[in-house]
């Protein structure tokens, strides 16, 4: 892999991973009409990190303020009057008990059904299916209300939805940025409070998945340390610039933008599987 090329993927690894299009879709999409192998272990892990450390800088103030109700909760807990006061009336401890329950679902569906997916990477007609999947989430958003409710109004029940279907995003074509904004629009929530849920609510998954993906040949690697910190770099600055332009985007209501890409990229994967 020449740095030319490690810049390209990281480019299009930080597009598709935040903008509603998915991302191992393209990845599926791309090796198959160009012939390209998988990129190397440890670079893809690498590029990964690029867009954690994305969501991390965009949303610093949101994880700071989760970090510190963690370490003060035992005293806020008294402060409230005990936890389910707490939990009612203080929204940064309602949004970390929220993005615990959804981190469960994620964590089950990915651990149980993980291998079955890598399985589907070469399924390019289901990929094309999912790809039309994602389209009708994103597109059915464009009726939901300005307004919804707000984190302190958020129910268990949604968080947990919301983790199952950022579970199923396992599948090659199903977007999780697309599908997790989406199951929470459905179920009524603002705006802004969807786009921020879905990001944090991805930084379990991720690390969980990176952590997976890490054992004994994670670290063989024949690219050079600058290419490989060429891709994750591009990955990061990429990201960091499509996640600010697509939680404009969910505020605005314009998510079923994205619907008609999604749905012409499927048709055509569909159709190309055919040939």
């Amino acid at each position: 892999m020449s740095r030319i090329e490690a810049i390209i993927l990281g480019i299009v690894q930080g597009l598709t991973e935040f903008l509603p299009v998915s991302s191992s879709g393209h990845l599926v999409l791309f090796q198959y009409l160009f012939g390209l192998r998988e990129p190397e272990l440890l670079f893809d892990i690498c590029v990964h990190v690029g867009t954690l450390a994305a969501v991390l800088i965009v949303f610093r103030k949101d994880i700071g303020g989760m970090l510190g109700t963690l370490v003060r909760l035992p005293a806020l807990s008294r402060q409230a009057g005990g936890l389910a006061p707490l939990l009612a009336g203080h929204g940064d401890s309602r949004l970390v008990m929220m993005i615990l329950i959804g981190s469960i679902p994620t964590a089950v569906i990915g651990l149980l059904f993980a291998k079955m997916a890598e399985e589907l990477f070469g399924t390019i007609w289901l990929v094309g299916a999912a790809l039309l999947v994602t389209g009708t989430f994103l597109w059915f958003t464009r009726h939901r209300a300005e307004t919804g409710r707000p984190v302190k109004a958020m129910r268990p029940q949604d968080a947990l939805m919301i983790g199952i279907v950022q579970g199923l995003a396992i599948i090659p074509g199903i977007s999780r940025s697309g599908a997790t904004i989406s199951a929470a629009l459905y179920f009524g929530l603002d705006r802004e409070l969807a786009g921020r849920f879905s990001f944090l609510l991805a930084i379990p998954a991720i690390l969980g998945a990176l952590v997976l993906g890490l054992d004994g040949d994670a670290f063989k690697t024949s690219l050079p340390a600058g290419t490989i910190l060429l891709g994750s770099v591009a990955a990061g600055g990429v990201g960091y610039i499509a996640l600010v332009l697509l939680l404009k985007i969910v505020k605005k209501g314009q998510l079923y933008r994205f619907a008609p890409y999604c749905w012409i990229v499927g048709l055509a994967a569909i159709a190309g599987s055919m040939v």
